[in-house]
């Protein structure tokens, strides 16, 4: 693992775990090369959540809209499958009334 060296990342080496500090002698994380993959995809996340779900409630939704992020980012390379996994869900399912769809679920 690499990281900032924030004080919180010490656990990862308590639980086994390999880890890699990186100090950044005075700049920001966000200018060091070894982090540009993680802010590039933050971003990215950013813009599509923002730009997507400007119009919704995101409090309410939350949980279903970072699901659905989820769902897309983990099969993003196997873009073919997606399609035809989805349409194979959407045949399979059973009939549901709108009502039921738009009631937001009840965690805790």
């Amino acid at each position: 693992m690499l990281s900032d060296g924030l004080a919180c990342f010490r656990s990862v080496t308590t639980a086994g775990c390999r880890h890699e500090a990186v100090v950044s002698r005075g700049r920001h994380p966000k200018d060091l090369p070894e982090f540009r993959w993680i802010n590039i995809l933050l971003g990215n996340l950013k813009t599509s959540i923002s730009g997507a779900l400007h119009a919704f409630n995101f409090d309410k939704y939350a949980k279903r809209y970072l699901a659905g992020y989820c769902f897309r980012f983990n099969r993003r390379f196997k873009m073919k499958e997606m399609t035809d996994r989805i349409a194979n869900a959407v045949c399979c399912c059973k009939p549901c009334p709108e009502w039921a769809l738009r009631v937001a679920e009840v965690y805790g």
